[in-house]
């Protein structure tokens, strides 16, 4: 079943891409207590995710904190090497958090598995946006296969 408003984070170990390196982090105690905008992209380095949703998020993300988000979260169903690697590319510093779900651990408890097997890629992660506030999901925007709209920063900002 899809994560819904009101539902509680999960609470799944998945890896964290650092500038220590990777660290190992349960997602439901990461948001304990904060305002989190996570939000998912089907694969590092694909063409929207590279172009458009990850840059929107970074470009607003003083817009963000001052609307008291205390963390942008970005995940994808990518091992935390290809996570990093994608992070140095698009010159990430600590404005989004990237989460690597190598095994689709969290994507699968939130409902959010999208297959493409078909395609070569693998059961990845839908795209998406959701908006959680101590550990529940407030808002939560999934788009369309092939859609770019609800779950782009600005999409996410009209809705705080």
């Amino acid at each position: 079943m899809t994560i819904q408003v009101g539902d509680a984070i999960p609470s799944v170990t998945i890896t964290q891409t650092t500038a220590e390196g990777p660290k190992e982090v349960d997602v439901a105690a990461l948001f304990a207590g904060k305002t989190v905008v996570l939000f998912g992209v089907p694969g590092a380095f694909t063409p929207t995710c590279s172009a458009k949703h990850l840059p929107g998020f970074v470009t607003h993300a003083a817009a963000f904190a001052d609307k008291g988000v205390d963390l942008i979260a970005c995940m994808a169903v990518n091992d935390v090497f290809v996570m990093g690697a994608w992070g140095k590319d698009q010159g990430i510093t600590d404005e989004v958090a990237l989460l690597a779900d190598g095994s689709a651990a969290l994507t699968r408890a939130m409902g959010l598995e999208f297959d493409l097997t078909a395609r070569g890629l693998g059961l990845r992660c839908q795209r998406f946006a959701l908006v959680a506030k101590g550990g529940k999901v407030t808002h939560i925007a999934i788009e369309a296969p092939g859609a770019f709209e609800v779950s782009k920063a600005e999409a996410v900002l009209a809705a705080l």
